[in-house]
């Protein structure tokens, strides 16, 4: 049951330490998925303007799932320390 003391979703996704968490999965995965699919561009210096973009959305989606996963982690973990009102 959601309680209207709850964080929002932004709330917790712009909390410290789930940036902190969701910035290194997206560093270490976006430059793993990065090197796969541009690493020949980027070792040979032929990076436009649409490589730079799609180097970026690299970086972006695993930021996002991984900001999306840890606010449900968060709101699931709340939900079961709340008080019931069945006593």
């Amino acid at each position: 049951m959601k309680n209207e003391t709850d964080p929002s979703f932004l709330d917790i996704a712009l909390d410290r330490s789930v940036v902190a968490r969701s910035t290194r999965i997206a560093l270490l995965v976006g430059t793993i998925i990065a090197l796969i699919n541009h690493g020949d561009k980027l070792f040979t210096g032929q990076i436009d303007a649409m490589t730079a973009f799609k180097i970026g959305l690299t970086y972006l989606v695993p930021y996002c799932v991984s900001t999306y996963s840890s606010v449900s982690a968060v709101r699931d973990r709340l939900q079961t320390i709340e008080p019931t009102d069945e006593l």
